[in-house]
């Protein structure tokens, strides 16, 4: 590229003037005119009338002055870097630039030569001459920007947000980590030499159509990176538009993912909206056919109904929160409490078939009062895909899901209450198991109680002696005798403070 000393404008595309006496000193016609002196250059200093060589050489439509800017932008910016090429010429756009290149040096039929046997018309070299004269003042300074904005895409500034796109180098247009990237590895010893017998060449070959191979899994990557825009940081770090996606829209759009390898950009997300419209309209009909299954037929009823169910939903959040702080205390059967009401309660045969009535499934007569005020009896547990559920009896499984306790914590407080049972020697009592295990109070009684229906442990009166190894029960509460129970459980004494247990 050249330019006026002077005024600095671009003048390799028309007619410029050369002082003969300052070495390399060149001006416009316009500065030439006016007379501009500048350092030891002087007006009256002789000058040359230098003009393009506009004769064309291999092509009609290319003169020796775009030939040669040809190859210089070549040399300079590399080939198939069309777009900076374009811009040194001038004159071309980054598709000319590239057409005239292949079909005049790669695709000659003299090649590696050109075609030197080239017979230009005299008339259309005048005609194309004149043509370029009136153009060239007209094209002027702007040529370059003009060229710019046409042809050349706009390229990522090199900041340091671009980088942390896993060493995104965007006037590169790579990344220091590529696809594959010992891939050249395999090749930079490879050399293929005259004396190599034919084995030895084919294997080389091999190995570089396997390299070629992976170069094209490289491109093929590198070309949906570009596609879909996934360079822009910022816009991909912000998200904006995820904020207002619902978590259904959010894990379609992550399974439609893999797709964006075979579409473009836009019938990529013209897909992804066509399943989310789809997904839309199906949740859609399931809360029209909700409504129409609960008799619903006016909007008025749907709000009503909607609102119930808000409400209905928010309790029962309350209560799981109440629940897993350990402030909700359900009474079941098959406990007696410390605290116990002496008024024996009626139990119809609906709750004494009900499982839920023990926490092993076993029909118990509850031995407390059962108030107004009591919460109902959670939900049980289900521990189908919980892990460890394998390890656990069917009675252990039931008091589990009484419970609500997963079944790796119950084996470590069930490991926990044996070990401190035995270090005891059996003198393990019901509250020092409640200090021992800092969960609700309530389910380690229920746990220790579910132990000794079990056989695991024994049952110790308030004085401290084991009903497991004699067959009375030592005077703590009334002094009466009785027989052990086949699973050595001991009843409590009959007399007139005390309430029948139904075994089970």
């Amino acid at each position: 590229m050249i330019r006026c000393n002077a005024c600095h404008a671009n003048i390799g595309n028309t007619v410029r003037i050369n002082c003969s006496v300052c070495q390399d000193f060149n001006l416009c016609v316009t500065c030439f005119a006016s007379g501009e002196e500048l350092e030891n250059h002087k007006s009256w200093h002789g000058y040359r009338v230098l003009e393009q060589y506009s004769f064309p050489l291999f092509n009609e439509d290319w003169g020796a002055d775009e030939e040669e800017l040809l190859i210089e932008g070549a040399e300079m910016h590399g080939l198939g870097n069309w777009a900076d090429i374009a811009e040194y010429i001038g004159s071309r756009t980054k598709e000319e630039c590239e057409k005239h290149y292949m079909e005049t040096y790669v695709n000659s039929e003299s090649w590696p030569l050109p075609n030197l046997n080239f017979q230009p018309d005299e008339e259309a070299i005048k005609t194309r001459k004149r043509k370029r004269m009136n153009e060239a003042e007209s094209r002027g300074q702007n040529s370059t920007q003009k060229n710019q904005a046409s042809s050349k895409p706009q390229v990522l500034q090199s900041l340091p947000a671009n980088h942390e796109i896993a060493g995104y180098m965007p006037n590169r247009l790579e990344f220091e980590n590529e696809f594959d990237n010992d891939a050249e590895l395999v090749i930079k010893d490879l050399e293929i030499n005259e004396h190599d017998d034919k084995q030895d060449i084919l294997m080389k070959t091999y190995v570089l159509e396997i390299y070629n191979k992976k170069l094209h899994k490289r491109a093929e990557r590198k070309k949906i990176i570009f596609e879909h825009n996934l360079i822009d940081y910022k816009k991909n770090k912000s998200a904006e538009d995820e904020k207002y996606k619902t978590k259904e829209q959010k894990e379609l759009f992550n399974k439609i993912k893999p797709f964006a390898q075979t579409l473009c950009k836009q019938e990529f997300e013209e897909f992804g909206e066509g399943l989310s419209n789809a997904q839309n309209l199906r949740a859609q009909i399931e809360r029209l056919q909700e409504f129409r299954r609960n008799g619903l037929t006016s909007f008025s009823e749907v709000q009503k109904y909607e609102k119930a169910k808000a409400q209905r939903q928010q309790e029962l959040n309350r209560e799981l929160a109440a629940r897993s702080n350990g402030h909700l205390i359900s009474i079941s059967a098959g406990i007696a409490p410390r605290h116990a009401s002496k008024t024996p309660v009626r139990v119809n045969e609906q709750q004494q078939q009900s499982p839920l009535a023990s926490p092993y499934g076993c029909k118990t007569t509850p031995s407390s009062s059962v108030s107004k005020a009591t919460r109902k009896i959670p939900q049980a547990l289900d521990l189908n895909d919980e892990e460890g559920v394998h390890l656990l009896s069917e009675a252990e499984r039931k008091l589990c899901e009484n419970l609500r306790i997963l079944p790796k914590s119950y084996l470590v407080i069930k490991e926990t209450i044996l070990k401190e049972w035995a270090r005891t020697n059996g003198t393990l009592r019901k509250r020092q198991a409640r200090d021992l295990i800092r969960i609700d109070v309530n389910k380690t009684a229920r746990i220790y109680d579910f132990f000794i229906e079990m056989g695991w442990i024994r049952q110790l009166s308030d004085n401290g002696y084991s009903g497991g190894n004699t067959n009375t029960i030592p005077n703590g509460a009334g002094g009466v005798s009785g027989a052990a129970t086949p699973n050595g459980i001991h009843p409590p004494a009959n007399n007139n403070n005390q309430r029948k247990y139904k075994p089970c």
